[in-house]
């Protein structure tokens, strides 16, 4: 891939506001023709620096009032493929992310829940129960105050 020029870096910075923008309105932003801004647009999704649109919901106003990261370090490596590890964790609902991070743990997940009880049950029915988990820790949400924006 050729480097980004100033006016990639500049659509890119338009669209991390608004993914839902045209390409004419993005040309206007940026000092470019339409035609000029899809051209653009198109070879940053081919490539790959810009993928999908994201839509983000309000988990609270839908009834989901807990969020916990959990630390997941698995108790058998080598016993348990991180494959199906990550394959059964991400067939949870409730389970919104699963990172596989270097550290104390072997996973960090993002999980919502309706409530305490229904985190507790998730944990215990769902989450221990799949293979090769050993220790966990739960860290509670309790704001949120960054929320992704422009790099």
């Amino acid at each position: 891939m050729e480097p980004l020029d100033p006016k990639d870096r500049a659509i890119l910075r338009v669209v991390q506001t608004n993914a839902t923008l045209s390409a004419g309105a993005v040309g206007r932003a940026v000092g470019l023709s339409q035609p000029a801004a899809w051209r653009r647009l198109r070879r940053l999704r081919d490539t790959g620096v810009l993928r999908g649109r994201e839509l983000s919901l309000d988990l609270e106003k839908l009834g989901f009032g807990v969020t916990v990261f959990l630390g997941i370090k698995l108790a058998t490596r080598g016993r348990v493929s991180l494959d199906d590890f990550e394959r059964a964790v991400s067939a949870i609902p409730e389970v919104r992310r699963v990172d596989h991070v270097l550290g104390r743990y072997d996973y960090r997940l993002r999980v919502t829940a309706r409530d305490l009880p229904d985190f507790e049950r998730v944990l215990r029915r769902r989450i221990m129960a799949l293979p090769g988990v050993g220790e966990v820790e739960a860290n509670v949400l309790l704001s949120e105050e960054r929320l992704p924006g422009p790099i």
